[in-house]
């Protein structure tokens, strides 16, 4: 049987990546996206478009994760659709570039609202259908930025990505009795297959901004070429895509707590195997054990 899957934050990048590789396998995938009769109208119909020429089920949803009206109205409409939803992917977010302290606090708040409260307005929304049926599957998108070297000039980014990384574990724990299942896919920086700066914010305060730059004159041009070069050559981003449809297709009971798909190997995973490892004991000695999730656990 096929899986009902939504993916937030699906007209691009690794989120339409993944939308495709999860139809291909024989899903259904409802791929979430906003402004779908305007600006990502293109996408739109992108997605259509790949339905019809690979005979799979992909459809573009209006889902806004800044907008729990928005997201209430799409999950409802899919389990009004099939009555259920498996597999819940959190992909939606955005970056920005520049000097901490150059970006305004009302800009940090739009990014934390946007890489994490809108992972908590579309579980409001879709956990209690999981939760009802005893199964389910919600798969984190997190950045090996969480817990690997981290470059400067991505500092809301980074902060951002680490609470929602954060939530995903707490949500592992507290969701395990219910039977719906937790992976956490950690992609590092990809240079190919999709653009993690073409597309991303600059800070408001544009004084300071210039007064970094003469200290740090073209840094995250020097940033974005020496990842290019330590990653090695066919290091694309259906790699993240190919990883997740993987995860998916896997049974219940064998899906993986975390995966790191790095190229550049930032050191992240070795640093997320130390703290996995502490949490699976320190809930274990606190009589927690059951709430231990992932294959291999």
């Amino acid at each position: 049987m096929s899986n009902i899957i939504v993916i937030t934050g699906a007209s691009s990048g690794f989120g339409a990546l993944t939308a495709r590789a999860l139809a291909q396998a024989g899903n259904t995938v409802y791929a979430g996206m906003r402004e779908t009769a305007g600006r990502n109208a293109p996408q739109v119909k992108a997605a259509a478009d790949f339905a019809a020429a690979n005979g799979v089920d992909l459809r573009a949803i209006e889902m806004d994760v800044n907008s729990q009206d928005s997201v209430d109205a799409a999950i409802a409409q899919i389990e009004s659709e099939h009555g259920r939803i498996d597999v819940l992917v959190h992909n939606a977010g955005h970056m920005v570039v520049g000097p901490a302290e150059a970006f305004t606090p009302e800009q940090l708040a739009e990014l934390y609202n946007v890489n994490v409260l809108s992972t908590q307005r579309v579980n409001r929304a879709a956990l209690p259908g999981m939760r009802r049926r005893g199964a389910g599957l919600v798969l984190w998108v997190s950045s090996s930025s969480v817990k690997g070297g981290t470059p400067p000039y991505l500092a809301p980014y980074f902060a951002a990505k680490a609470a929602m990384d954060s939530l995903a574990v707490s949500y592992a724990a507290e969701l395990a009795r219910w039977g719906v299942e937790t992976s956490i896919v950690v992609p590092g920086s990809f240079t190919s297959g999709t653009n993690h700066f073409a597309h991303s914010g600059r800070p408001s305060d544009t004084a300071t901004e210039a007064e970094y730059e003469a200290k740090y004159a073209g840094l995250m041009d020097q940033v974005a070429e020496k990842l290019a070069a330590l990653a090695p050559e066919g290091a694309d981003a259906s790699l993240v895509s190919d990883e997740i449809a993987r995860i998916v297709a896997l049974p219940a009971g064998q899906r993986p707590y975390r995966v790191h798909i790095d190229p550049a190997n930032d050191g992240s995973e070795e640093v997320s195997e130390l703290a996995d490892r502490i949490r699976r004991e320190f809930l274990t000695r606190v009589g927690l054990d059951d709430l231990v999730t992932g294959a291999g656990r």
